[in-house]
């Protein structure tokens, strides 16, 4: 069965994030107001084959662990769902 992963990384709120704050400053001067805060982060769509959900997101889990998320800096969270098919078009 295929699952989909939608991880999110972020920082961690006690870590400097300069290019959360150059957006920040970048919104500010164009006339963005009330904006008080920007955090930087990065997203994965994850698609793998797994038996269950539960075996998926340990193996999602893992990937966050050694590669995708510096625990030392970093926070992640994820979602898994059952993918969909894709089914393309004929041309």
């Amino acid at each position: 069965m295929s699952w989909l992963a939608r991880v999110h990384v972020v920082l961690k709120p006690v870590v400097n994030d300069p290019q959360g704050l150059a957006i920040f400053g970048g919104l500010q001067s164009l006339g963005f107001r009330g904006v008080q805060q920007v955090r930087a982060g990065k997203y994965f769509e994850i698609t793998l084959d797994a038996d269950n959900a539960e075996e998926a997101l340990q193996r999602v889990e893992d990937m966050c662990r050694k590669l995708l998320a510096n625990p030392v800096i970093e926070d992640y969270r994820l979602d898994i769902d059952e993918a969909q098919q894709q089914i393309a078009d004929a041309v």
